[in-house]
């Protein structure tokens, strides 16, 4: 729908309907642009100035999503959908979904973000139907969005009553991608295998084991995960050494100085030892950390804008996000990233739309940033040549 704004500008105002820019649990908004030769104003809610040459439809924009947790990217309404099933046949006891986590409500921080997991979305997410069922809802949200190309990461879960040990659990996983590859060519999607901060060093060994089992069939890459809180993971670094020695191929990602108490320079030293090919989060580090990582040349920084802010892990809004001093920094390459769409609710799109209202980059600064993640995907050369041809150059 098109019409003219009247006075001396003469600005014209497009206005489209777009699915909600805030994920698949809100209702739809209307997204209205004004037009005029030297500025673009987006509309959502509030009027924000998007410095970009034409209209961008951030939602058609081909994206690439390298920081996705499986389960907290589960949507509320998928949640509620398996714990209708679960209910009919007695299997749950557990409120439903949309009370338990009332749509809308995000502000989760780093205190009531991980018991939601352990005490309720795992007990909901406990068998192969419900691990098929919200895996394939996922890979939907992500493809609707425009996602091109996906790492979905994981952290391998036996599922005794089920009878499902943790490689059953990836295998289950991997069946699940391949079955929605066959039906739709508009998504790829691999699988990272995530080592939790609270693991034994015999369990992370299992993971990196698990990674060897199925590099090849899907599995490409290698992941520290958890709550910060949880000190003593020097313990688990025979484990990384030993995916970096005997897995050469097998690309490495750690969440990184996500919180105060886990941006120390003796730990953010030891996981840079690690050599990892990208980081995550990258918030709470100091001038030293930071001279090392662009010394280090290349390095991927996962940078999660919506979590960051409604998780309280920054002090300020988005404009005071940490991507203001990265993302014009040579040595490194930004990945924007939604780490968990189910519970901060926002979509890759909307991290891009964040970015453009709240640093001013213009179209070709927003395709660049979109297609320069191609340099720190785990994928093969195949999937890079791909996505080089799939991806908007402006």
């Amino acid at each position: 729908m098109i019409h003219r704004e009247s006075g001396p500008s003469d600005r014209v105002v497009l206005v489209t309907d777009q699915d909600a820019d805030y994920g698949p649990d809100r209702p739809s908004h209307r997204l209205a642009y004004l037009v005029s030769a030297n500025d673009i104003l987006y509309l959502r809610d509030n009027v924000a100035m998007v410095t970009a040459a034409q209209v961008l439809d951030f939602k058609a924009l081909p994206k690439i999503e390298l920081h996705a947790h499986l389960s907290g990217s589960i949507s509320r309404q998928c949640l509620h959908e398996v714990w209708l099933r679960k209910k009919e046949a007695g299997e749950t006891d557990l409120a439903d979904p949309l009370v338990e986590m009332p749509v809308g409500k995000h502000d989760y921080d780093l205190k009531t973000f991980f018991p939601l997991f352990s005490s309720y979305i795992y007990h909901m997410v406990d068998s192969p139907w419900t691990l098929t069922y919200t895996t394939t809802s996922v890979l939907q949200g992500f493809a609707h969005d425009g996602v091109v190309y996906l790492e979905l990461r994981t952290t391998p879960r036996a599922m005794p009553k089920a009878g499902l040990s943790k490689s059953q659990y990836v295998a289950t996983i991997l069946a699940a991608i391949s079955a929605f590859e066959a039906s739709s060519t508009s998504l790829r999607t691999r699988l990272i295998l995530s080592i939790d901060r609270r693991n034994s060093l015999e369990e992370a060994l299992e993971v990196v084991e698990l990674c060897r089992e199925f590099q090849g069939r899907g599995v490409v890459g290698l992941d520290l995960c958890g709550d910060p809180k949880k000190g003593g993971i020097e313990a688990l670094t025979p484990a990384f050494e030993k995916a970096r020695r005997d897995l050469p191929d097998l690309g490495l990602t750690l969440h990184f100085a996500e919180a105060e108490y886990s941006g120390t320079n003796e730990e953010l030293n030891m996981l840079l030892d690690w050599r990892p090919d990208r980081i995550g989060h990258v918030i709470h580090l100091g001038g030293t950390i930071r001279e090392r990582i662009l010394k280090m040349g290349g390095l991927g920084l996962e940078l999660c804008l919506s979590c960051n802010v409604h998780a309280q892990m920054i002090t300020g809004g988005f404009e005071a996000h940490h991507f203001r001093e990265w993302w014009k920094v040579k040595e490194c390459v930004i990945a924007l990233s939604t780490d968990d769409i189910g519970v901060f609710g926002s979509p890759l799109s909307n991290e891009y739309a964040l970015v453009a209202k709240h640093f001013g980059l213009s179209r070709r600064e927003i395709c660049d940033l979109a297609k320069g993640t191609i340099q720190v995907i785990f994928g093969s050369e195949e999937d890079k040549e791909w996505l080089r041809s799939v991806m908007w150059t402006e």
